[in-house]
């Protein structure tokens, strides 16, 4: 299940930001909100495998977010967090059309496991596979070939390969290329780019595609 993107919304930025380097950690791909209103723009113009919202924010709360997500025809898994744990707040938010409630404080491996549970129950499955000229990659399966052939890759060439695929002939910022995939180390630019260097030769010359170091910038993946 690792290297899906998801979206964590959470008003609480101490708290958001241990989810986020939590599921960093665990291999996901997470991008952040800290208003219900961002959340919800994001859940409909993005590509997210799953969403975890938090039921007190500003703009929108979690609960709103996730109802007008489903008016909208959204189908993601969708999972609540929050300090309410009567009954009838549980029946309360799963009636707003959430695939899950976990209530704070929770231990991070359950939340894990919700995350696996949600994603097996209807995510991953339908996401498409990402395709730039004759590179594939199955975010469902993880895997990758190019030009039809398999390319076995370490999960931090994977994780730069999705992150370029997903943004494909716009430039990924170094700083977020390294948030995503070393949120716990330092990234130097030699090291990036010794990744980048083994990324280019087991895709290979029939792969039909570059990646393009913009100096001072990033790196930016083009189909030739």
């Amino acid at each position: 299940m690792a290297g899906m993107r998801l979206l964590v919304a959470e008003d609480d930025r101490p708290l958001l930001a241990v989810l986020r380097r939590g599921l960093l950690q665990a291999g996901y791909l997470v991008d952040t909100a800290e208003r219900g209103d961002d959340a919800l723009h994001m859940l409909t113009t993005g590509d997210y495998a799953a969403a975890i919202l938090d039921w007190r924010m500003p703009g929108l709360d979690g609960a709103e977010v996730i109802a007008a997500a489903r008016r909208q025809g959204t189908r993601l898994p969708l999972m609540l967090l929050t300090a309410r744990d009567t009954t009838q707040d549980r029946v309360a938010g799963l009636d707003t059309g959430a695939d899950d409630y976990l209530v704070k404080p929770f231990d991070f491996d359950e939340l894990l496991a919700r995350i696996r549970a949600l994603l097996r129950r209807g995510g991953p499955a339908s996401e498409p596979a990402l395709r730039v000229a004759g590179v594939r990659l199955d975010p469902a399966t993880r895997e990758v070939t190019s030009g039809g052939r398999a390319v076995t890759l370490t999960p931090r060439e994977h994780a730069i390969l999705e992150l370029l695929m997903r943004r494909a002939g716009r430039v990924v910022p170094r700083q977020t290329i390294a948030e995503q995939v070393w949120p716990d180390a330092d990234a130097s630019w030699n090291a990036m780019e010794a990744h980048m260097a083994r990324l280019r030769a087991k895709l290979g010359g029939e792969a039909g595609v570059s990646i393009v170091a913009v100096r001072g910038a990033g790196y930016r993946l083009v189909g030739e």
